[in-house]
């Protein structure tokens, strides 16, 4: 599979959540809305952050605030509980930070 890298400018549509993985590393999610046009909705982009940019993320970022991210998108699939298999593309972020101050 092809490795995409991707950059984009958007807004939080909520509060990051952090969370711990059994190894004790952190672990940060959150969804962005990135504005196309006025006449078109928003594309929304689920957004991984790890390490110690994680904790910063939960800390410093909040719902309706202006950022960039810079990451590699990653397809994950899961089983539902009627045997179904979905899939959704999610981008693991290298990179995170404000537009403006």
């Amino acid at each position: 599979m092809e490795t995409i890298y991707e950059t984009f400018v958007g807004r939080l549509g909520q509060k990051p959540e952090l969370r711990y993985t059994p190894k004790r590393e952190p672990v940060c999610n959150f969804s962005v809305a990135v504005y196309q046009g006025k006449e078109i909705p928003p594309i929304w982009k689920k957004v991984v952050v790890w390490g110690r940019q994680a904790e910063l993320c939960s800390v410093q970022l909040d719902k309706g605030n202006e950022i960039f991210v810079q990451g590699r998108e990653v397809e994950r699939s899961f089983e539902t509980e009627t045997g179904e298999t979905k899939k959704y593309k999610e981008l693991n972020a290298r990179l995170v930070g404000f537009t403006n101050i």
